[in-house]
């Protein structure tokens, strides 16, 4: 008789800092006897994996490749074998940990394994535990409200530069962008083109070493952000 199904936690170990970890996911943590940590597919690195390395027990851990890429085929076929590869240890009863930053359902590699893995094995069982965000603690780390009162919240991605933020921009009192190192200048223009500048504030690394508040952000232009960097918008602007 096959084993049972392991189970497949999605757990988001949050911004960076290795305190800000749920009591729940560190209890799975220390629980399962193995770790699936998201890595690129250029390196074998994991960021996710080192915020968690004191916390995890004798648990065997595996780096999941994703490739950085906008090829849609290659990302189809990397997300498919990553799930091949998680029902493979499922299929032997193992539970597994799946680690990521931040939370496993916000712009996450997550998604695309879980969704990958529910078309292949739907009686798959997964649990998946929140995390997070950079951008909370982004928030927390310069004592910015998000959102008050009756004011709307918008959660863009700069991947392409400020084409986001000029949609929404009409719709929203208050924008976070992500991914904004790529196209940072792009960005920069939009906000200056916007009346913006002196309404947005940059954060980088938040809770890793080298971490940076800028609150000025014309100090920025031209210059290249850290990967791991955000921008807090506040239309109406940023004292309260």
């Amino acid at each position: 008789m096959a084993p049972e199904l392991g189970t497949l936690y999605g757990i988001g170990v949050g911004p960076g800092d290795p305190d800000l970890i749920t009591v729940k996911a560190l209890k799975i943590l220390k629980s399962v006897c193995r770790i699936f940590a998201a890595s690129s597919s250029k390196n074998d690195y994991s960021l996710a994996l080192s915020i968690v390395s004191e916390h995890i027990n004798d648990a065997h851990v595996e780096n999941m490749a994703f490739p950085m890429t906008s090829d849609r085929a290659l990302l189809q076929q990397s997300w498919e074998s990553n799930a091949r590869r998680v029902i493979e240890v499922l299929e032997k009863g193992e539970d597994i940990a799946f680690i990521t930053l931040g939370d496993p359902l916000t712009y996450s590699t997550f998604t695309y394994l879980l969704r990958s893995l529910n078309g292949m094995l739907p009686q798959a069982k997964t649990v998946i535990i929140p995390g997070i965000t950079s951008y909370h603690a982004a928030a927390a780390l310069a004592a910015t409200p998000l959102t008050e009162g009756e004011e709307s919240f918008h959660l863009i991605s700069g991947a392409k530069g400020g084409a986001k933020l000029r949609k929404i921009i009409e719709t929203s009192e208050n924008i976070v962008m992500l991914k904004t190192y790529r196209h940072f200048d792009d960005i920069y223009e939009t906000l200056e083109e916007l009346d913006l500048l002196d309404r947005a504030l940059c954060l980088s690394r938040c809770g890793l070493d080298g971490e940076a508040v800028v609150n000025d952000i014309r100090s920025l232009k031209g210059k290249k952000l850290p990967y791991l960097s955000l921008i807090i918008i506040k239309k109406r602007g940023l004292g309260f």
